[in-house]
């Protein structure tokens, strides 16, 4: 579905991505796994073309994200953004509906309602929620209607930013929960970034470490815990001594 090939980016001196190749397979669930500040936020930003590679080609289905019609190529896309994003301004319903509302995806505004409505009830919330606004909401609330807007426009590709950044360990399995069975039940093809291994184990069906720049290990799921990669042990295992430097 989605494919990297030598992929650099740099800013100025910085060189984030050193040639990065990835496979991310149709009706998938792909979990990006590594430190802060090793790229993986840049890596999705490069992959939906909001940021440009200096190097190397991605291909969504085989066409180049570089070249392809914006709109068009966007409309494939659902995200949950790390920090929920929502419009403090509009109600929850709005938030939900917000591309069903405007542009190519434009729907009646009595049936946006109702897809939002539909969606919200999908990730566990009451109707009567539809009216709130975000600040009336928990962070867990806020999560749940983050995750209802990115697949209210019944996405191809769904991408998830630290889906479990802020909440409680319930709370994050619970988000976790959920987005493996929308993820599932759609067929989606999932991206998600994330350094919590919980999110990891619940959500992946492969994973891959991004280190100094490159995919350092990619492979199913089930091959994490038993590979011998010395990146990827130190990693899952949150210890201090081994080839990752701590920041200090």
């Amino acid at each position: 579905m989605i494919e990297l090939s030598d992929v650099h980016k740099a800013f100025g001196t910085n060189r984030v991505l050193r040639g990065v190749n990835l496979t991310i397979p149709s009706g998938q669930s792909m979990v990006i796994i590594g430190g802060s500040g090793t790229g993986k936020s840049v890596l999705l930003k490069c992959i939906l073309g909001l940021v440009h590679p200096d190097k190397g080609r991605i291909t969504l289905d085989g066409e180049d994200v570089e070249t392809a019609a914006r709109d068009a190529f966007l409309a494939r896309f659902g995200m949950l953004f790390q920090g929920g994003a929502l419009f403090d301004s509009l109600p929850v319903w709005q938030n939900v509906a917000f591309r069903l509302l405007r542009g190519s995806l434009k729907r009646p505004k009595s049936e946006a309602r109702e897809i939002a409505i539909e969606k919200l009830r999908r990730v566990g919330l009451k109707p009567e929620t539809a009216d709130l606004y975000p600040a009336e909401l928990s962070g867990g609330m806020q999560k749940r209607v983050g995750l209802a807007r990115a697949i209210a426009a019944e996405p191809e590709v769904i991408f998830f930013d630290e889906p479990t950044t802020g909440l409680d360990p319930i709370m994050a399995g619970v988000i976790n929960d959920l987005i493996r069975e929308i993820v599932t039940e759609m067929g989606a093809t999932a991206m998600t970034i994330t350094h919590d291994m919980s999110s990891v184990r619940a959500i992946a069906d492969r994973v891959a470490m991004l280190h100094d720049g490159v995919i350092q290990w990619t492979g199913p799921i089930a091959e994490l815990d038993a590979t011998s990669d010395a990146y990827v042990q130190q990693f899952i295992h949150g210890r201090a001594d081994g080839p990752i430097a701590a920041v200090r």
